[in-house]
């Protein structure tokens, strides 16, 4: 009936992991933190002498013996009134610490358990999915920008260094600038360049219907760069992209509690870089590996301007230069056969464009060549019986891609320079309402 309550009061408490009690005869798990995997509880059969425990009475005496602070960079190691630091209490500040519960031992009757696949069945979950980026999709001959290249790397090897070097190192890399400048795709060929692996979070994972949500996800992915550090030896970083999207401030939009939470928790990680809490209680060995953080934006200002400051917030506005834009839109149509004189007075005819316009020409040039592809396979009637389903043997014709020239790419360009005009021009929103107005 005692195992029996366990389980019920592990439904209704899902954060909260039941361990056995020392002296239940019906637990004969011990059950303790792996020392590789701080996240992941593991069981042994046997044990000559009793373990303490994450958080038990022995490692707490410990550490109240020892008298060390958490952070010689701030107070967050201040106690609560139960005896915690606020990092712990900040890890714990979510509904659900452990969606991946599984069959655990202790948790569930050890009858239901099982001895083929182990005492925990499931403990490997969260490590069979792939959190990192490879960027294998990026094939081909890309242009880096210098400066972009410099910066990007230079954060990285100073945060990398940070204990050899004597200086005050902000943990946050602030990418920002116009919109469709490539500052993205910029970091990812960096990143690919250097061999860095990191974990990418957007702005969409930065509210939740759970408060405390986004924050936990921040810090977990966090944890899980630092982990590919530790355990693949291998460079990481967290990068975050448009994160203004996600926490600034626009006119009158609504100020959540999530947006609190998740810039209190990006100031907290670059306060106290190693000491990274999702939950579980402090040990002494627990020592996050220090990964910098990456975040791309359009406009910084409405961020919490106490994120921003330089102590926490290295900033880098990303403009490219005539040079730059050429070198990257002559890499993108190499393909093409298209000389540098030739991107150059694609460039020069329309100025002041964001890199992302002369990718739309090169796309826009296909336009004709679907159309016709399409009326070969029959026209409009035919399409989804065409696309979606033909039989398996059945080929559909061969699409011969256009050779895009300067001519056809320059009427592609004022044709979308029309379209930018016409909806700057229009604000067909005032025309809707204008009964409305005063």
């Amino acid at each position: 009936m005692a195992t029996t309550s366990l389980a019920a009061a592990s439904h209704h408490h899902r954060h909260h992991i039941l361990l056995p009690s020392r002296s239940s005869p019906r637990a004969p798990n011990r059950v303790r933190l792996c020392p590789a995997f701080p996240s992941i509880l593991c069981s042994s059969t046997s044990s000559a002498s009793p373990q303490p425990t994450a958080g038990g009475e022995e490692e707490a005496e410990d550490e109240a013996a020892s008298g060390g602070k958490l952070s010689k960079q701030s107070s967050w190691e201040a106690k609560d009134g139960q005896g915690d630091d606020y990092l712990y209490r900040l890890g714990k500040e979510a509904e659900n610490m452990n969606i991946a519960v599984g069959a655990r031992s202790g948790v569930i009757d050890d009858l239901f358990v099982g001895k083929f696949l182990g005492r925990d069945s499931d403990i490997v979950f969260d490590y069979r999915q792939k959190a990192t980026r490879k960027f294998e999709y990026l094939q081909g001959d890309y242009y880096i920008a210098p400066a972009f290249l410099d910066k990007v790397a230079i954060h990285i090897v100073k945060n990398f260094l940070a204990n050899n070097l004597n200086i005050k190192i902000p943990l946050i890399l602030g990418v920002w600038g116009g919109k469709g400048q490539g500052k993205t795709f910029q970091t990812e060929l960096i990143f690919k360049a250097m061999g860095v692996e990191p974990v990418i979070m957007s702005a969409g994972e930065l509210e939740s219907e759970k408060a405390g949500e986004p924050g936990r996800l921040i810090r977990d992915r966090y944890r899980t760069a630092s982990q590919v550090v530790q355990n693949q030896g291998k460079m990481s970083c967290l990068m975050i992209n448009d994160l203004d999207a996600g926490v600034g401030r626009f006119g009158n939009t609504q100020m959540t509690v999530n947006n609190q939470i998740v810039v209190g928790t990006l100031m907290n990680l670059a306060d106290n870089p190693t000491r990274v809490s999702i939950g579980q209680k402090w040990r002494e060995s627990d020592i996050t590996h220090r990964v910098p953080i990456i975040a791309t934006g359009n406009d910084f200002s409405t961020l919490y301007a106490p994120l921003i400051r330089d102590g926490r917030m290295e900033k880098f506005y990303w403009q490219p230069t005539r040079e730059d834009i050429i070198n990257i839109v002559h890499r993108m149509y190499t393909k093409d056969g298209l000389s540098s004189e030739e991107v150059s007075r694609i460039v020069d005819t329309f100025p002041n464009q964001a890199l992302d316009f002369y990718g739309a020409l090169r796309s826009r040039t296909y336009d004709q060549a679907i159309l016709k592809w399409v009326n070969d396979i029959g026209g409009y009637e035919q399409l989804g019986e065409k696309l979606l389903k033909r039989k398996n043997r059945e080929k559909l014709p061969t699409f011969i891609p256009p050779k895009p020239t300067v001519d056809a790419l320059i009427e592609s360009g004022d044709s979308l320079v029309a379209e930018q005009e016409l909806i700057m021009n229009s604000k067909l929103s005032k025309e809707y309402m204008k009964n409305l107005e005063d």
